[in-house]
C-alpha cells in the first residue's frame, strides 16, 4: 500500500476517484499486479486508482492473554523505552557510567510491567484476549480516466504477464 505524499499534484486526494472501471478483482495485490503490468507498457498510470469496495472490519484472534504474558510484554517495551533513555542520558552526560544504561533498562522494565499489569488488571473481564484488526476490502477495482479503459485494455493484453 502506498502512502500519499504531502506534496501529491493530485487535485482532491480526500474524493472517491471518478472514471471507468479497468477490472474488478478479488484483492490487493491481484490489482497491484495489473497496475504494475500497465506501468510497464507506455499507458500512462498517473491517473489510476485502486478503489477498496465493500470495507470489512477482521479481528483475528491470536491467543488467550494471561498475567505472565502481559507482564513480559510490558517488561519488554519498556525495556527498549529504558534503553533509549539510558542511551540519550549517557550520550550527553559527562559523567559517563556503565552501570547507566542496565539501570535505566531495568527501570523501564519494571514500570513497563506494572503499567500493563495494572492496566490488564483493569479490563481484564472485557477483554481477555489477544488480537491483531484489519480493514479488508472484498473487492478492488481499478479506475481509469473516463474514455481510457479501452486504450488501457489495449495495452495490458500487449503487457507481458508477471511472474507469480
Amino acid at each position: 500500500m502506498t502512502i500519499p505524499s504531502l506534496f501529491s499534484r493530485n487535485a482532491n486526494p480526500q474524493s472517491v476517484p471518478r472514471g471507468d472501471v479497468l477490472q474488478s478483482l478479488d484483492t490487493y495485490a491481484e490489482a497491484q499486479s495489473i497496475v504494475n503490468r500497465l506501468a510497464h507498457t507506455e499507458f500512462s498510470v498517473a491517473n489510476i486508482a485502486i478503489v477498496g469496495r465493500d470495507l470489512v472490519t477482521v479481528e483475528r484472534v491470536t491467543g488467550r492473554l494471561t498475567y505472565a504474558k502481559v507482564a513480559l510484554r510490558g517488561a519488554l517495551n519498556g525495556s527498549w523505552f529504558g534503553l533509549f533513555i539510558g542511551f540519550i542520558f549517557s550520550a550527553t552526560s559527562t559523567e559517563a557510567t556503565t552501570l547507566f544504561v542496565p539501570a535505566t533498562v531495568a527501570i523501564g522494565a519494571g514500570v513497563g510491567m506494572l503499567f500493563n499489569l495494572v492496566t490488564y488488571s483493569l479490563r481484564r473481564r472485557r477483554h481477555d484476549y489477544q488480537s491483531v484488526q484489519q480493514v479488508i476490502a472484498s473487492q478492488y477495482d481499478i479506475i481509469v480516466p473516463n474514455g481510457t479503459a479501452d486504450a488501457a485494455r489495449a495495452a495490458l493484453a500487449a503487457a507481458p504477464r508477471e511472474k507469480s
